[in-house]
């Protein structure tokens, strides 16, 4: 099951259609995954002592796992999941802009891209002062040369 605990998820088909919310359990062997505010149904619970009332409970209940899809925090968008290696484990990716699912893992895929843009050339920076001082010695060397009449 490609769909875990905390997971953002998007409900494809039946009454909830179209309605998104996180995971609050799973259930790999039946397959089947209790989503928030998705697939709500009512339960009457009877007084089991005295000072006890009856009352009428609402509660998520479970949906098979095949009707939701996982939402990607990157893209926004509902997508199949993939798996990749990172440091020899398995971790979940996004099939559409593969940015990596697993919380635990997102740092260090981070880590990866940050070391990546590193290897690059590092723009050189100049200070706000150091360019005002070079283009006011240039425009005075300027005006003296127009006055004396050099170039």
């Amino acid at each position: 099951m490609n769909i875990k605990v905390n997971d953002n998820v998007l409900v494809l088909t039946g009454k909830y259609k179209g309605k998104q919310g996180k995971v609050l359990a799973t259930y790999p062997k039946t397959g089947r995954v209790i989503v928030e505010g998705v697939n709500i149904v009512h339960k009457h619970e009877k007084a089991r002592k005295a000072n006890e009332t009856s009352k009428i409970v609402t509660e998520e209940s479970p949906i098979d796992v095949s009707n939701v899809e996982v939402v990607c925090e990157k893209c926004g968008k509902a997508t199949r999941v993939g798996h990749t290696e990172v440091d020899g484990k398995s971790v979940r990716v996004c099939k559409k802009c593969g940015a990596v699912l697993d919380k635990a893992y997102v740092k260090k895929a981070k880590a990866k891209d940050a070391a990546a843009e590193k290897t690059e050339a590092p723009k050189k920076r100049t200070r706000k002062r150091s360019a005002k001082n070079a283009e006011e010695g240039q425009t005075s060397a300027e005006s003296t040369s127009a006055v004396t009449g050099e170039e």
